[in-house]
Protein backbone atom coordinates (compact mmCIF):
# COMPACT_ATOMS: atom_id res chain seq x y z
CA UNK A 1 0.00 0.00 0.00
CA UNK A 2 3.08 2.26 -0.07
CA UNK A 3 2.14 3.57 -3.54
CA UNK A 4 -1.31 4.54 -2.33
CA UNK A 5 0.17 6.43 0.63
CA UNK A 6 2.53 8.29 -1.70
CA UNK A 7 -0.54 9.34 -3.70
CA UNK A 8 -2.17 10.64 -0.54
CA UNK A 9 0.99 12.54 0.36
CA UNK A 10 0.75 14.23 -3.03
CA UNK A 11 -2.79 15.30 -2.12
CA UNK A 12 -1.48 16.98 1.01
CA UNK A 13 -0.97 20.21 -0.93
CA UNK A 14 -4.72 20.37 -1.56
CA UNK A 15 -5.35 20.94 2.12
CA UNK A 16 -3.75 24.38 2.11
CA UNK A 17 -3.32 26.34 5.29
CA UNK A 18 -6.83 25.77 6.56
CA UNK A 19 -6.95 22.00 6.82
CA UNK A 20 -10.45 20.74 7.60
CA UNK A 21 -12.22 17.42 7.91
CA UNK A 22 -14.35 18.37 4.89
CA UNK A 23 -11.27 18.78 2.72
CA UNK A 24 -9.82 15.52 3.98
CA UNK A 25 -13.11 13.75 3.28
CA UNK A 26 -13.15 15.23 -0.25
CA UNK A 27 -9.68 13.76 -0.89
CA UNK A 28 -10.55 10.35 0.54
CA UNK A 29 -13.88 10.26 -1.31
CA UNK A 30 -12.08 10.87 -4.60
CA UNK A 31 -9.46 8.23 -3.80
CA UNK A 32 -12.16 5.68 -2.93
CA UNK A 33 -14.10 6.52 -6.09
CA UNK A 34 -11.00 6.05 -8.24
CA UNK A 35 -10.23 2.67 -6.69
CA UNK A 36 -7.13 3.51 -4.66
CA UNK A 37 -8.86 2.05 -1.61
CA UNK A 38 -10.96 -0.92 -2.81
CA UNK A 39 -14.00 -2.24 -0.93
CA UNK A 40 -12.97 -4.13 2.19
CA UNK A 41 -9.79 -2.13 2.76
CA UNK A 42 -9.08 -1.21 6.38
CA UNK A 43 -8.01 2.43 6.66
CA UNK A 44 -5.23 3.08 9.16
CA UNK A 45 -5.50 6.36 11.06
CA UNK A 46 -1.73 6.50 11.55
CA UNK A 47 -0.79 5.82 7.93
CA UNK A 48 -3.39 8.08 6.32
CA UNK A 49 -3.05 10.84 8.91
CA UNK A 50 0.72 10.80 8.43
CA UNK A 51 0.45 10.86 4.63
CA UNK A 52 -1.91 13.85 4.70
CA UNK A 53 -0.28 15.56 7.66
CA UNK A 54 -3.51 15.95 9.62
CA UNK A 55 -4.41 15.31 13.22
CA UNK A 56 -6.10 12.14 14.43
CA UNK A 57 -9.20 14.15 15.39
CA UNK A 58 -9.45 15.71 11.92
CA UNK A 59 -9.09 12.33 10.26
CA UNK A 60 -11.69 10.74 12.53
CA UNK A 61 -14.15 13.50 11.66
CA UNK A 62 -13.48 12.87 7.96
CA UNK A 63 -14.09 9.16 8.51
CA UNK A 64 -17.34 10.03 10.27
CA UNK A 65 -18.49 12.15 7.32
CA UNK A 66 -17.72 9.38 4.85
CA UNK A 67 -19.43 6.82 7.06
CA UNK A 68 -22.53 9.03 6.97
CA UNK A 69 -22.25 8.95 3.17
CA UNK A 70 -22.14 5.12 3.33
CA UNK A 71 -18.67 4.94 1.80
CA UNK A 72 -17.01 3.72 5.01
CA UNK A 73 -18.13 1.49 7.84
CA UNK A 74 -16.81 1.40 11.41
CA UNK A 75 -16.54 -2.01 13.01
CA UNK A 76 -16.13 -2.13 16.78
CA UNK A 77 -12.64 -3.20 17.85
CA UNK A 78 -11.62 -3.72 14.22
CA UNK A 79 -11.41 -0.26 12.71
CA UNK A 80 -12.72 1.64 9.70
CA UNK A 81 -13.22 -0.13 6.37
CA UNK A 82 -14.20 0.90 2.87
CA UNK A 83 -17.74 -0.35 2.64
CA UNK A 84 -18.73 -3.45 0.67
CA UNK A 85 -22.15 -2.96 -0.90
CA UNK A 86 -24.92 -5.51 -0.84
CA UNK A 87 -27.07 -6.31 -3.85
CA UNK A 88 -29.87 -4.32 -2.19
CA UNK A 89 -27.53 -1.32 -1.96
CA UNK A 90 -26.84 -1.53 -5.69
CA UNK A 91 -30.55 -1.75 -6.49
CA UNK A 92 -31.26 1.29 -4.31
CA UNK A 93 -28.48 3.28 -5.97
CA UNK A 94 -30.06 2.64 -9.37
CA UNK A 95 -33.52 3.60 -8.10
CA UNK A 96 -32.06 6.91 -6.98
CA UNK A 97 -30.26 7.37 -10.27
CA UNK A 98 -33.43 6.76 -12.26
CA UNK A 99 -35.43 9.20 -10.15
CA UNK A 100 -32.86 11.99 -10.39
CA UNK A 101 -31.31 11.56 -13.83
CA UNK A 102 -34.58 11.09 -15.67
CA UNK A 103 -36.09 14.08 -13.85
CA UNK A 104 -33.12 16.23 -14.87
CA UNK A 105 -33.56 15.35 -18.54
CA UNK A 106 -37.34 15.76 -18.34
CA UNK A 107 -36.97 19.22 -16.81
CA UNK A 108 -34.41 20.65 -19.22
CA UNK A 109 -36.80 23.07 -20.87
CA UNK A 110 -36.36 24.30 -24.41
CA UNK A 111 -33.14 23.69 -26.38
CA UNK A 112 -30.36 24.43 -27.01
CA UNK A 113 -28.69 22.84 -24.00
CA UNK A 114 -25.16 23.36 -22.73
CA UNK A 115 -23.65 20.00 -23.63
CA UNK A 116 -19.89 20.62 -23.66
CA UNK A 117 -19.37 18.58 -20.49
CA UNK A 118 -21.37 15.65 -21.85
CA UNK A 119 -19.50 15.75 -25.14
CA UNK A 120 -16.14 15.77 -23.35
CA UNK A 121 -17.20 12.78 -21.23
CA UNK A 122 -18.11 10.85 -24.38
CA UNK A 123 -14.73 11.76 -25.92
CA UNK A 124 -13.01 10.70 -22.69
CA UNK A 125 -14.72 7.31 -22.92
CA UNK A 126 -13.75 6.89 -26.56
CA UNK A 127 -10.10 7.63 -25.72
CA UNK A 128 -10.15 5.11 -22.88
CA UNK A 129 -11.68 2.44 -25.13
CA UNK A 130 -9.06 3.02 -27.84
CA UNK A 131 -6.33 2.60 -25.23
CA UNK A 132 -7.93 -0.50 -23.72
CA UNK A 133 -8.30 1.30 -20.39
CA UNK A 134 -11.55 -0.30 -19.26
CA UNK A 135 -11.49 1.05 -15.73
CA UNK A 136 -10.88 4.45 -17.27
CA UNK A 137 -13.94 3.87 -19.43
CA UNK A 138 -15.93 3.21 -16.26
CA UNK A 139 -14.70 6.52 -14.89
CA UNK A 140 -15.69 8.26 -18.13
CA UNK A 141 -19.18 6.74 -17.89
CA UNK A 142 -19.53 8.13 -14.37
CA UNK A 143 -18.33 11.52 -15.63
CA UNK A 144 -20.99 11.39 -18.36
CA UNK A 145 -23.78 10.90 -15.84
CA UNK A 146 -22.32 13.49 -13.49
CA UNK A 147 -22.35 16.01 -16.34
CA UNK A 148 -25.90 14.96 -17.19
CA UNK A 149 -27.01 15.73 -13.63
CA UNK A 150 -25.13 19.04 -13.77
CA UNK A 151 -27.48 20.16 -16.55
CA UNK A 152 -30.04 20.81 -13.80
CA UNK A 153 -27.87 23.68 -12.52
CA UNK A 154 -28.54 22.62 -8.92
CA UNK A 155 -25.76 22.46 -6.33
CA UNK A 156 -28.00 20.34 -4.08
CA UNK A 157 -28.60 17.78 -6.82
CA UNK A 158 -24.89 17.71 -7.66
CA UNK A 159 -24.07 17.13 -3.99
CA UNK A 160 -26.60 14.33 -3.65
CA UNK A 161 -25.41 12.52 -6.74
CA UNK A 162 -21.73 12.94 -5.92
CA UNK A 163 -22.24 10.52 -3.04
CA UNK A 164 -24.45 8.21 -5.11
CA UNK A 165 -21.85 7.96 -7.87
CA UNK A 166 -19.09 7.36 -5.34
CA UNK A 167 -21.12 4.48 -3.90
CA UNK A 168 -21.66 3.12 -7.39
CA UNK A 169 -17.92 2.99 -7.91
CA UNK A 170 -17.66 0.68 -4.89
CA UNK A 171 -19.68 -1.86 -6.87
CA UNK A 172 -17.64 -1.33 -10.04
CA UNK A 173 -14.36 -2.00 -8.23
CA UNK A 174 -15.23 -5.62 -7.40
CA UNK A 175 -16.15 -6.54 -10.97
CA UNK A 176 -13.53 -8.81 -12.56
CA UNK A 177 -14.26 -7.85 -16.20
CA UNK A 178 -14.64 -4.05 -16.45
CA UNK A 179 -14.63 -4.16 -20.25
CA UNK A 180 -17.73 -6.35 -20.37
CA UNK A 181 -19.39 -4.13 -17.80
CA UNK A 182 -18.66 -0.71 -19.31
CA UNK A 183 -18.03 -1.01 -23.05
CA UNK A 184 -21.67 -1.52 -24.15
CA UNK A 185 -22.65 1.85 -22.68
CA UNK A 186 -20.17 3.98 -24.60
CA UNK A 187 -22.39 3.94 -27.69
CA UNK A 188 -25.45 4.60 -25.52
CA UNK A 189 -23.82 7.69 -24.05
CA UNK A 190 -23.30 8.92 -27.61
CA UNK A 191 -26.96 8.26 -28.47
CA UNK A 192 -28.20 10.25 -25.46
CA UNK A 193 -25.85 13.10 -26.32
CA UNK A 194 -27.06 13.12 -29.93
CA UNK A 195 -30.71 13.20 -28.83
CA UNK A 196 -30.00 16.21 -26.62
CA UNK A 197 -28.00 17.90 -29.35
CA UNK A 198 -31.08 17.50 -31.55
CA UNK A 199 -33.19 19.09 -28.80
CA UNK A 200 -35.23 15.91 -28.25
CA UNK A 201 -35.30 15.53 -24.48
CA UNK A 202 -38.17 13.01 -24.67
CA UNK A 203 -36.06 10.65 -26.76
CA UNK A 204 -33.08 11.25 -24.47
CA UNK A 205 -35.16 10.29 -21.44
CA UNK A 206 -36.43 7.12 -23.13
CA UNK A 207 -32.87 6.12 -24.01
CA UNK A 208 -31.75 6.89 -20.47
CA UNK A 209 -34.54 4.82 -18.91
CA UNK A 210 -33.63 1.72 -20.93
CA UNK A 211 -29.94 2.39 -20.29
CA UNK A 212 -30.38 2.43 -16.51
CA UNK A 213 -32.63 -0.64 -16.48
CA UNK A 214 -30.15 -2.63 -18.56
CA UNK A 215 -27.18 -1.40 -16.52
CA UNK A 216 -28.88 -2.36 -13.26
CA UNK A 217 -29.59 -5.86 -14.53
CA UNK A 218 -26.00 -6.31 -15.73
CA UNK A 219 -24.38 -4.92 -12.59
CA UNK A 220 -26.57 -6.92 -10.22
CA UNK A 221 -25.94 -10.13 -12.16
CA UNK A 222 -22.18 -9.67 -12.06
CA UNK A 223 -22.17 -8.30 -8.52
CA UNK A 224 -24.29 -11.09 -7.10
CA UNK A 225 -21.97 -13.67 -8.61
CA UNK A 226 -18.82 -11.87 -7.50
CA UNK A 227 -19.73 -10.71 -4.02
CA UNK A 228 -23.17 -11.88 -2.96
CA UNK A 229 -23.95 -10.82 0.57
CA UNK A 230 -20.55 -11.42 2.17
CA UNK A 231 -17.04 -10.03 1.73
CA UNK A 232 -13.96 -10.77 3.84
CA UNK A 233 -13.08 -7.56 5.67
CA UNK A 234 -9.45 -7.13 6.50
CA UNK A 235 -8.19 -8.71 3.27
CA UNK A 236 -6.48 -5.40 2.58
CA UNK A 237 -4.92 -3.03 5.04
CA UNK A 238 -3.58 0.48 4.70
Amino acid sequence: MAEQLVGLADDRALLGRTSTAERVSDILRSRIAEGYFPPGTRLSEDSIGGALGVSRNTLREAFRLLTHERLLVHELNRGVFVRVLTVEDVEDIYRTRALVERAVVRGLGEPPYSLDGLAEAVAEGQRAAREGDWKGLGTANIHFHRELVALAGSERTDELMRSVFAELRLAFHVVDDPRQLHEPYLARNQQILQALQAGDRNEAEKLLAVYLDDSLERVVEVYRRRVGEEHPHGARDI
